[in-house]
């Protein structure tokens, strides 16, 4: 594959990324749907959609065919995209990305922590940054993010950690997130039909709420992962990596140009330090296990 056509994948991918946050965002803010309906809607699109991309290429291909997801990952995915929706209620879409991508980097550098990886000097110097930014965003004051908006979005972000653990050496992504993805209908469709009965008065669908969740399944999700999938064998580590620390800046600009919100200093400062915290991390080489 060309150099330009990864390029052009990345990006495409990225946007996909940033659009889940606006999205959802737009849904929420502006539509009648509630977080629970929108998170039905984008995993069972999402699914479908998946469903289709992984039929038609195996209708090209031939060969074995690899396991198709299982439960604890669609379990995580799940929770995921549950947390995702009912965060930002509240949350901007700039924030709500930055929370997002701190704590899955967080988690999985967590991880490779607890099982023996060393980390380098500029790389405790970059953690020790990406940390000290998320603290001071979420710290009391008048532009802080409000905790039942940004704890949901954390939880989030660890979920999706977990399920990015989970799904490395786990076969073909995309047919295993496909699996995933349609393994969490199930529980998606239950935790709506729960807070259906449970929120007094409920919530009323209309055609614009239902068309962001569509698109934020069927297009931000399903071709958004199945463009990513296409781009990242040709992509190093770092590079994808690096890539990833596109998604807040592009869901920052997003939410100014097309929600309305506001570019506060505290939460500049804050993205640029998680963000060149985690790159400093992630693009240095990390030091073997002892």
């Amino acid at each position: 594959m060309s150099r330009t056509r990864v390029a052009i994948l990345t990006l495409l991918a990225m946007l996909a990324f940033a659009g889940n946050s606006l999205l959802c965002r737009m849904a929420l803010k502006h539509t009648a749907i509630d977080p629970a309906t929108f998170t039905a809607l984008r995993i069972v699109s999402g699914a479908v959609m998946l469903w289709l991309i992984v039929r038609m290429r195996d209708r090209e291909e031939s060969g074995p065919r690899s396991s198709a997801g299982n439960w604890p990952s669609a379990f995580a995915l799940f929770v995921y995209a549950a947390a995702f929706s009912f965060s930002y209620v509240s949350l901007t879409a700039a924030t709500g990305a930055l929370l997002l991508f701190g704590a899955v980097q967080a988690t999985m550098i967590g991880y490779g922590l607890w099982t023996g990886e060393r980390l380098r000097g500029k790389q405790i110097a970059g953690l020790s940054l990406a940390l000290g930014g998320l603290v001071g965003l979420l710290l009391p004051g008048l532009s802080a993010p409000p905790l039942k908006g940004s704890l949901p979005m954390l939880a989030a972000g660890v979920a999706w950690g977990v399920y990015s653990l989970r799904g490395k050496g786990g076969g073909d992504p995309l047919r295993v997130t496909g699996g995933n993805f349609q393994r969490a209908v199930g529980p998606a469709l239950a935790l709506s039909g729960v807070m259906a009965v449970l929120v007094t008065p409920p919530s009323s669908l209309d055609i614009s709420g239902v068309a962001y969740a569509l698109a934020s399944g069927a297009l931000a999700s399903g071709l958004g992962y199945a463009v990513w999938y296409t781009a990242l064998p040709s992509l190093k580590v770092t590079s994808a990596a690096a890539a990833q620390l596109s998604v807040p800046v592009i869901a920052a600009l997003g939410g100014v140009l097309w929600l309305d919100e506001p570019m506060t200093l505290r939460l500049v400062i804050a993205s640029v330090a998680v963000l060149g915290g985690i790159a400093l991390v992630v693009i240095a080489p990390t030091r073997a296990k002892p």
